[in-house]
């Protein structure tokens, strides 16, 4: 639990990075970081034992499946859908998931009731962060189509991490002779090598790039974003996701939205509103319900 927990934490630094570095287009701030999380996996993979080191023909289409899934296909949706609709309400779309996931990835043994007081509170915490994110003159308001844009591209990133964290976990779970470290290394690999194709594709040239302002910024949060936020976060998630089950994990990421709303919080100076407040409490008791069901 503390390690799934830690991996919300460190994911929650992505939804203000795309803040920080407006000035960046959303490819760019996306391969940036993922370049950087499969230089450093490759690096790391290099020192590890000869029969260990690399995954085999199968394990490594798994592999880049999940990493289009889970990092490249669903930062880059996420990013966009920042750009359209700020940090609130993109970070709670995400916030969803562990709603789909404890539903979706609940044990057999395991009743559906024991879940609904998890469910209920963090579907309330929800509700609380929706109504006061929501713009200012309802959908029919002069920002109602880009808001709505960026609704939609978060809709579609909560799925395609959904689908991520329930086939991570059935991986993991099938496979426990590979080491989280391994695993979270042939990931990172496969993401560096779809971000440089991505970058090659749709990104800035480098003149471009180095014409931006905050350039020295945007490397450090590539840096902070390849390495914590994608190399560490994915150790520690699938150490969470081998030991635990997939609802409980997803519940887990609540933490996620949490850190994200924090982080929000500081970047912009802001001490949060009494709703906000009210919905982290409802999210923390939200985890204890789901930790005590589990028990």
């Amino acid at each position: 639990m503390a390690a799934g927990l830690a991996a919300g934490a460190l994911w929650g630094l992505v939804f203000v990075a795309p803040r920080m570095v407006g000035n960046f287009g959303m490819v760019d701030i996306a391969a940036g970081r993922f370049v950087v999380f499969g230089a450093v996996a490759g690096v790391i993979a290099a020192t590890r034992p000869a029969s260990r080191r690399w995954p085999t023909a199968r394990q490594a289409v798994s592999a880049l499946g999940l990493s289009v899934l889970g990092f490249s296909g669903y930062y880059l949706l996420l990013a966009f859908a920042i750009e359209a609709s700020g940090t609130a309400v993109p970070s709670l779309i995400i916030g969803t998931i562990p709603v789909w996931m404890m539903l979706l990835g609940r044990p057999a043994g395991l009743r559906l009731q024991a879940l609904l007081p998890g469910l209920a509170l963090t579907a309330a915490g929800i509700g609380l962060m929706v109504a006061g994110a929501w713009p200012e003159g309802g959908v029919e308001g002069a920002g109602s189509a880009r808001f709505g844009w960026g609704l939609s591209l978060a809709l579609l990133a909560m799925a395609s991490w959904t689908a991520f964290g329930l086939l991570n976990a059935a991986w993991l779970q099938r496979h426990p002779e590979v080491h989280a470290a391994d695993w979270a290394n042939w990931l990172g690999v496969a993401t560096g090598l779809g971000a440089a194709a991505l970058w090659l594709l749709a990104g800035s040239d480098i003149q471009t790039l180095r014409a931006q302002p905050n350039g020295a910024l945007f490397l450090l949060l590539a840096l902070a974003g390849g390495i914590g936020s994608s190399w560490l976060a994915t150790v520690l998630w699938n150490l969470a996701s081998q030991r635990l089950s997939a609802s409980l994990c997803g519940q887990l990421i609540v933490s996620e939205t949490l850190f994200a709303l924090l982080y929000s919080f500081l970047w912009d100076g802001r001490w949060p509103a009494a709703s906000e407040s009210a919905a982290a409490v409802l999210f923390v008791l939200g985890i204890m319900a789901s930790i005590r069901a589990h028990r």
